[in-house]
């Protein structure tokens, strides 16, 4: 049996493999980078062992850094987990020849399944149907295509293509972001299948010629090809479809020789045909809803095979029990393309109820910089039937305090309640087709007891450090004496407010023009914030978590969380950016400047690329006219906000030519 197993990895995967090892009595060896010295992952192992630099280039992507560690920890096996060196060949093959036990398959089998062109291949010569292929310059291209690496996945190195002008572009840009993930720019052009599922089997095999499917799980709700919502089992797959895909699954798998845990992806088409897109040789992001529905605990199974023991499942044994459904919780901007995004975690708290299963590698003061992917925590929950599973979801999302960054959650939990979701129409465009808003719609009367409950808590604070006159009863005055003030933006719009106190302890705030009254005001400590609780004019009861940092105020109530930017009354106005400037929208790396000064350019076209998190980001220009200003080059870094190009506005006179091009 493994002894001491050191995990390759970060963040919320590290955790889970260490809470399975530490139940098999295994002991654990955390690696990590400067970036994460402070993690959860770290505290939680037996032993930590670090991997010099900030990058993932030079840290968990480094292999020859990650078996020098593996060596020094006293490891006797390594664990990638999923993502960086996981499914990469010559990892395992240095792990094996250091003497250690590798957890995952073969480095054969690691080496033909990476390449997406040899994978497909292998799996038509064992009867598994494939979507037709060509290459880049092959004149018999049927449109639309979908641009894929063929050494990566999960959605890195793809782009969809609908016309041949768009090839060459297209081409481009998926080979230069495929060799910064991968290290191999190679990509191939495949059918694009519209309105398809994304269906993936779950399979298991040890040494001893065991192999088992665990079923299906549904992937279809993707942004920029990458999964945000995966569910078992799938509502579009009967008995029957079940059966065929799980046993392609195995025949693949035994085609090639496989050991361990793997996936095997399929596209589905609504008339019920299937095609193998990949394998993925390791445990996947999604896994928990598996395990959800099938009892197995799939990292156990993986070290269970990598210690030579046989599986603990057998096919006959499995069944589906429920139905799971898992949400990832991301640092991204969904109103602005699901863009990353970056900052401290003010307050990460997750409710008691609904009882449902976190996987997070953050916790309250973390920071989420640009090294890393941005997910935050994936979210799964289990119930009877899909409704249930989808309704505790959502309400378990709405209810967590995520505060400190911008995320995808109010678009999750519209996602998990839209129509469309729970009549089971999820087709990989979902996000485009379903209409599911972006940003959550808040209500002027939400504001207004948002702002009265950050007035009540900025009060509180003050007087609970007031030197003197402190324990004083609000509203208790020898005097006439005018109303408090306060103001906040909300989304860009002016929140102005005024407000007093009775006597009996009753507020009246007056917020932009409209009069809120409050009774029964009560504020107590709710770390890291404060609760505020209070009565409407109607008796109906507000309760509120307020949380305030670094100029902001998140105040949540049972809609949601309303954020609001506290404006300080002597602020200094700073300079604006002149009309028609490009700012960046998140911090990178600046990969291409398309533009010159001087260049006319139209509305919409690409003026920088910006490299974040491993995945491209086209910057276009807001509006038509000649470029003035370029202040990046290739290479640089820049913050969210920065400034990159200016564009003088073409101004058109009556009657003739826009003033720039005359």
């Amino acid at each position: 049996m493994i002894s001491r197993l050191a995990i390759a990895n970060r963040g919320e995967i590290a955790r889970r493999i260490t809470r399975t090892a530490a139940s098999m009595g295994i002991e654990t060896v955390a690696m990590f980078s400067d970036t994460d010295a402070g993690s959860p992952h770290v505290r939680e192992s037996d032993v930590a062992v670090r991997l010099a630099g900030r990058g993932a280039s030079e840290t968990y992507l480094n292999v020859d850094a990650v078996v020098a560690a593996a060596l020094r920890s006293r490891a006797d096996a390594l664990h990638p987990g999923y993502g960086f060196l996981s499914e990469n060949a010559e990892l395992a093959r240095a792990v094996i020849a250091a003497g250690l036990t590798w957890v995952g398959p073969t480095p054969e089998v690691i080496a033909a399944m990476g390449d997406k062109l040899a994978a497909k291949s292998a799996m038509a010569a064992a009867g598994v149907p494939t979507l037709p292929t060509w290459e880049a310059d092959d004149p018999s291209v049927e449109f639309p295509v979908l641009v894929k690496a063929a050494a990566g996945g999960g959605g890195k190195g793809m782009r969809v293509v609908r016309d041949r002008s768009e090839l060459a572009g297209a081409l481009e840009a998926a080979a230069r972001e495929a060799g910064a993930a991968f290290g191999d720019p190679t990509v191939f052009l495949e059918r694009l299948v519209q309105r398809a599922r994304h269906i993936e089997v779950q399979i298991l095999a040890d040494s001893h010629g065991n192999f088992v499917h665990l079923f299906e799980r549904e992937c279809s709700l993707q942004r920029r090809h990458q999964k945000i919502v995966e569910e078992s089992p799938s509502s579009a797959v009967d008995s029957e479809l079940r059966r065929a895909l799980g046993d392609a699954a195995l025949r693949g798998a035994r085609a090639v020789g496989y050991l361990g845990a793997g996936t095997v992806e399929f596209v589905l088409e609504g008339d019920g045909s299937f095609w193998f897109l990949e394998v993925n040789t390791r445990i996947q992001v999604e896994h928990p809803v598996t395990e959800a529905v099938t009892g197995v605990d799939l990292v156990r199974e993986q070290l269970l095979v990598a210690a030579g023991e046989p599986l603990s499942v057998r096919q006959e044994d499995l069944s589906i029990r429920g139905h799971a459904i898992e949400a990832r919780l991301y640092a991204e901007d969904p109103a602005n393309d699901f863009l990353p995004c970056t900052g401290a975690l003010v307050d990460f708290s997750v409710p008691a109820r609904p009882q449902l299963r976190w996987e997070s590698g953050v916790e309250q003061g973390s920071v989420v910089g640009i090294d890393f992917d941005p997910m935050l925590a994936k979210v799964i929950s289990h119930a009877p039937s899909r409704p249930e599973a989808a309704a505790a979801l959502a309400l378990g999302l709405s209810r967590a305090r995520v505060r400190g960054v911008v995320t995808n959650r109010d678009f999750l939990v519209a996602a998990l309640r839209s129509k469309e979701f729970l009549r089971a129409e999820t087709t990989t465009d979902f996000v485009d087709s379903a209409g599911v808003p972006r940003l959550r719609d808040v209500s002027d009367a939400e504001v207004a007891v948002a702002a009265a409950a950050a007035c009540l808590a900025a009060r509180h604070v003050r007087r609970s450090t007031a030197g003197v006159l402190g324990a004083v009863p609000g509203g208790w005055r020898n005097s006439v004496m005018p109303p408090e003030r306060a103001s906040y933006r909300h989304r860009g719009a002016s929140v102005d407010v005024s407000y007093h106190f009775g006597r009996d302890g009753s507020a009246t705030f007056v917020v932009n023009g409209s009069t809120l009254e409050l009774s029964d005001v009560d504020v107590s400590a709710a770390p890291p914030g404060l609760e505020v609780t209070a009565s409407g004019a109607g008796g109906d009861v507000h309760r509120l978590h307020v949380a305030e940092s670094a100029g902001k105020v998140w105040v949540q109530s049972v809609e949601g969380d309303v954020e609001l930017e506290i404006v300080e009354r002597f602020a200094v106005a700073g300079s604006p950016n002149p009309e028609g400037a490009l700012v960046s929208p998140m911090p990178g790396r600046v990969v291409r400047v398309s533009v010159a000064s001087g260049d006319a350019v139209e509305a919409g076209a690409e003026l920088v690329v910006i490299e974040a998190m491993k995945m491209e980001h086209k910057l276009n220009a807001p509006t038509s006219g000649r470029v003035t200003q370029v202040l990046v080059g290739g290479g640089d870094q820049v913050a969210a906000g920065q400034l990159l190009v200016v564009v003088e506005v073409a101004h058109r006179p009556a009657g003739g030519e826009p003033e720039g091009r005359r």
